[in-house]
């Protein structure tokens, strides 16, 4: 079976193009790194689909490439998300719709952002406030400003201490309140933000009348475990915003349900649900420069901000009007410039397509990774102001706290049936790309199963590497990188109908193949290794259970290879006698 194009063994792609950075997800595969694969194993006019949809990038490189495409997942926010990046309105009316609700809610609630300007005494808005927790100390119990005990110890953070009986504090302290601790004011006296004391001025919150998301995030969530939110208190959605952010919030929410231009309400919704995260609490405080959000957990720092609504959302508008332009862009350098958009997107299982036998060309997918990610617990925090949540029990994840219905063997059986669904509707020679990463052998001998089962065999040649240029901080801190931070994307046809057996391979033989890789492959990093002893594993037939990137690590530590911590790449150096 030969290849209408070819897709190198290595895509490098950034993460900045205006589409990427329109809307958060908790993972997204940029456009880029799909459109080199619909362009291999598809021409204009074919149909694709995408069974673990997420936020849509499939469904904006099919757009750019002149293909249709048919997505599915069980994610509300995923479809929010994907069905708003290919719905093109009038950008002109955008903005003048924002413009008018932001306008229109800023005078029923007051200018509420406006305030005292210390340096000319003149009216002033808050851009963004610097708020700090309050901790109990250990020793005394006493009540500590978090900021004001890390500002006396000239923020080195261990030599904290409380100022009423030096006790050491640190962010383990039990949590007992929050105060604003500094002020970003614009004002007309200055070309630039200015820095002041706190103010809480704007009054009390009034709720009254406005939708407020008061969702509980209940015990069962992994994401109520793994940040603790019973000991922070931080259980609703609600509580993860101010008093004000939250008014502001309900009042935008409420407005744009009133736009009745349906195609504008979404768009205008999209850009809403784009800002919420840094709204929030979650939004993370740093001297040198604001550190954004987590998305993978519900994490609030010491220090964090209250950002002005307004402001955000009105750059979240010219941020969609990018994306939008973006794509418009990249379908005339395409040839396929006023091509009909032909993108729909179901909320479905991955299990059970909707689809008829042999009607699709080519399926693109990105399913998650195992026990890696929890998607339904990080979308509730923008589906609490949406129309609907994802199912949670539906979720192809697996349960790191063992105590759920999502065990691995579940994870297995839905990943299987989804690619059984993709073989089906799939027509004759038509081509499955996966795009799959994880640190565990016992996670890819699950995905050997997973395609065996599903009647699939991998196409040796077309595995490639998917390098989106992301780092983790624990290998940085480590000196070597213990999670994976590279893909591979499995690109598979219908089984051939022949045995093909896979070897044991001990040990010895793994680190002997290591040592051999590190010697050939220079300059490279713990996690481009690790994909490389897989993609040499796949291609030789082997079992992937011991195939574990700690195996990769401690072979080259034992080798005497270090990183590099500026450029994250391996160095081999001399072992000490």
């Amino acid at each position: 079976m030969s290849n209408i194009g070819h897709v190198p063994e290595e895509l490098a792609v950034g993460r900045g193009d205006p589409v990427y950075m329109a809307h958060a997800y908790l993972t997204k595969v940029p456009v880029p790194a799909i459109t080199p694969f619909i362009e291999a194993f598809t021409k204009p006019g074919d149909t694709i689909v995408d069974p673990f949809a997420g936020s849509g990038m499939t469904g904006v490189a099919a757009t750019i490439l002149g293909r249709s495409a048919r997505l599915f997942d069980i994610s509300i926010l995923g479809q929010h998300i994907g069905s708003n990046f290919v719905k093109l309105v009038d950008h002109d009316l955008l903005a003048k719709y924002a413009e008018e609700i932001v306008e229109a809610s800023q005078t029923r609630l007051s200018r509420i952002y406006d305030l005292d300007c210390a340096l000319c005494g003149g009216q002033a808005v808050l851009a963004k406030s610097v708020r700090s927790i309050h901790v109990r100390c250990p020793g005394c119990q006493q009540d500590v400003n978090y900021y004001a005990a890390m500002e006396q110890a000239a923020w080195h953070k261990p030599d904290m201490v409380c100022p009423h009986c030096a006790t050491l504090i640190s962010s383990r302290c039990e949590r007992v309140g929050e105060t604003p601790v500094l002020d970003y004011v614009k004002c007309a006296c200055a070309p630039t933000q200015l820095e002041q004391p706190p103010s809480e001025q704007g009054g009390p919150a009034d709720l009254e009348g406005l939708a407020i998301p008061n969702v509980e995030i209940t015990p069962d969530r992994q994401m109520y475990k793994a940040s603790a939110l019973g000991k922070s208190g931080l259980t609703t959605i609600a509580s993860f915003y101010s008093p004000r952010n939250l008014m502001v919030l309900a009042d935008l929410r409420q407005r744009i349900s009133e736009v009745a231009d349906d195609q504008l309400q979404s768009k205008l919704l999209f850009a809403f649900t784009a800002c919420l995260t840094r709204a929030s609490k979650r939004y993370q405080w740093s001297r040198a420069r604001p550190l954004n959000a987590a998305n993978a957990n519900y994490y609030v720092a010491p220090v964090f901000y209250e950002w002005n609504v307004y402001d955000l959302f009105l750059r979240k508008i010219q941020a969609v009007i990018k994306a939008d332009d973006w794509i418009l862009a990249e379908q005339r350098a395409k040839a396929h410039g006023g091509t009909e958009l032909d993108v729909t997107y179901e909320i479905g299982s991955a299990a059970k397509i909707d689809l008829p036998d042999n009607s699709v060309d080519y399926v693109f997918t990105d399913p998650p990774f195992g026990s890696n990610l929890f998607y339904a617990d990080m979308a509730l925090f923008q589906e609490a102001w949406l129309d609907g949540f994802t199912d949670v029990d539906s979720e192809a994840v697996i349960d790191r706290s063992r105590t759920g219905t999502r065990t691995a063997d579940k994870y297995e059986e839905l990943l299987t049936e989804a690619l059984a669904e993709c073989r089906r509707i799939l027509k004759p020679g038509g081509r499955i790309s996966m795009v799959f990463g994880n640190s565990s052998g016992r996670i890819w001998a699950l995905v050997q199963r997973v395609i065996q089962n599903a009647g699939l065999q991998i196409e040796p040649e077309s595995l490639v590497v998917l390098n989106k240029g992301q780092r983790s901080v624990k290998g940085l801190a480590s000196g070597f990188e213990h999670v994976a931070t590279l893909d591979l994307v499995l690109t598979m046809v219908e089984a051939d109908g022949k045995d093909h057996f896979l070897r044991e391979v001990d040990q010895d033989y793994i680190v002997y193949a290591v040592r051999k890789l590190a010697s050939i492959e220079s300059e490279t990093t713990p996690s481009h290794l690790y994909l490389s002893l897989l993609r040499h594993a796949i291609r030789k037939g082997w079992r992937l259970d011991q195939l574990d990137l700690k195996v990769v690590t401690e072979t080259l530590i034992g080798e005497g290879w270090k990183l590099d911590s500026s450029s994250g790449r391996l160095r081999k150096c001399a072992l000490n006698n």
